[in-house]
């Protein structure tokens, strides 16, 4: 087998370690310079703190998947239906809650990947759309997720710290 072709599994609780540690690396990585250090910290500590990732792991109706090259993990996938979307969407919608790509294995098509393991398993799931948020100020991942046919319905706020954000909520129909 090729170790530079890239593969994805589900993620199980023996997981858990790797699936926190790239959490805290690409969040801090892709958000770290827009927050403060205390906010990032707060942040950090809570929302990949192991109790809570046990509990999103263990959810019927949240899913992980690792993306895998050769031996080492460099991003993930979280998706979410039902009552664990982070929004009251419909039964019918398929929450992208995650696409978390290592800063190191990013601008390789690793996101587009995950994004396409979402739609198929959406797809499978006969959902009618699947929707996800993204910050305001992340241009890159706005336009790539237009370019992909999502497009803005809203927007939450989303808090790290202290720090209220905006996020827009973008959707693709299905």
């Amino acid at each position: 087998m090729n170790q530079n072709i890239p593969s994805l599994h589900p993620c199980t609780l023996t997981d858990l370690p790797t699936l926190q540690a790239i959490s805290r690396e690409t969040f801090a990585a892709t958000f770290g310079a827009a927050n403060t250090t205390q906010d990032l910290a707060k942040y950090l500590d809570t929302a990949y703190a192991t109790d809570k990732l046990h509990r999103e792991m263990i959810n019927p109706d949240s899913h992980f998947y690792f993306l895998q090259v050769g031996s080492e993990v460099c991003g993930y996938l979280k998706v979410n239906t039902g009552d664990a979307q982070s929004e009251a969407m419909g039964a019918n919608d398929f929450e992208v809650e995650r696409i978390y790509v290592r800063p190191a294995y990013q601008k390789r098509g690793y996101g587009r990947i995950l994004i396409e393991l979402a739609e198929a398993l959406a797809t499978n799931a006969h959902k009618d759309q699947m929707w996800l948020g993204v910050w305001e100020h992340n241009d890159n991942a706005r336009g790539f997720y237009a370019r992909i046919g999502f497009h803005r319905i809203g927007q939450h706020t989303f808090t790290i710290g202290s720090s209220q954000q905006t996020d827009y909520l973008m959707a693709k129909p299905l």
